[in-house]
């Protein structure tokens, strides 16, 4: 019999400026790690006053972690130390492996509305030097979905059998966009274990088994075990981002863009970035 994963945790979140001036709201951070294992940080922007954002994301260093930006509107320029440059525009995606190390820029340019996530998904301690690896996901490679009273996008991960556009190379999380009418309730299998939490972008929900507990819009639940994940939307209807992935439970050193295991490796990677020896490999 499946079991229904139950609401364990609500977060709001903290508004917050990080790269050269760019205003977000830092859903998880530093004091969610152990619980949202294995992923580390989730950023939310949604602005139509391009003074929040357009400082942008200059020249800045990774290692140790993926990073996913997730575009639901907007622009946003990007440029990298493998060579790799373009544009990130409506419903795109940026699934970027820093691994041994990678230097990028993410400049949002002026747009209606600049709205999106920037996801930090940690990388096994194993594989933490691998190399650095840039995905970008265009609209139409993520499968769309239409069920009764529901649109989905499989960015990664499986929905019903039906693969996303990617797979993470070392870390499988399940990443979806849903959409649901007014009134609609879904349920979809997230399989036993693993971390399973969404993040509500629009409307609200009642989640779990009847009755259920409310989550509204710029909240991010997180949900026991369970086989299964029930919501019905609110009489504004919803929309969400729903992520499940296995943790590491591994240690965590972290220090501004970079993540490692120990201290000793983060103090070995500030040490390179000063002697000009951070990034392993180069186009």
């Amino acid at each position: 019999m499946d079991k229904h994963r139950q609401v364990k945790k609500i977060v709001t979140g903290h508004a917050t400026v990080d790269g050269a001036g760019v205003r977000l709201v830092r859903v998880l951070g530093r004091n969610d790690v152990r619980d949202f294992d294995p992923f580390l940080m989730l950023d939310a922007f949604d602005s139509t006053n391009p003074s929040d954002y357009l400082k942008g994301f200059p020249w800045h260093p990774h290692r140790g972690i993926e990073t996913i930006t997730y575009l639901l509107s907007g622009r946003i320029e990007h440029g990298d130390s493998l060579g790799n440059s373009g544009l990130i525009g409506d419903g795109e995606c940026q699934w970027m492996t820093a691994g041994s190390g990678i230097i990028h820029q993410e400049m949002p340019q002026e747009s209606k509305r600049l709205w999106g996530v920037q996801l930090w998904l940690n990388m096994p301690a194993a594989k933490k030097m691998a190399p650095p690896r840039y995905n970008g996901i265009s609209q139409d490679q993520i499968p769309a979905v239409r069920e009764d009273g529901a649109a989905l996008r499989v960015i990664s991960g499986l929905y019903r059998g039906m693969p996303g556009a990617t797979r993470g190379l070392y870390i499988q999380p399940d990443f979806w966009d849903v959409a649901l009418l007014p009134g609609v309730q879904w349920q979809t299998d997230t399989q036993e274990g693993g971390t399973a939490f969404v993040y509500v972008l629009e409307g609200s929900g009642q989640f779990g088994p009847e009755p259920g507990v409310t989550v509204t819009a710029k909240h991010a639940a997180l949900f026991g075990e369970g086989s299964t994940l029930r919501v019905t939307a609110g009489q504004e209807g919803l929309r969400l981002l729903l992520l499940r992935g296995q943790p590491l439970h591994e240690p965590i050193a972290w220090g501004g863009p970079i993540v490692m295991n120990t201290q000793d490796e983060l103090k070995q990677a500030f040490k390179e970035l000063e002697e000009g020896t951070f990034i392993k490999h180069r186009p």
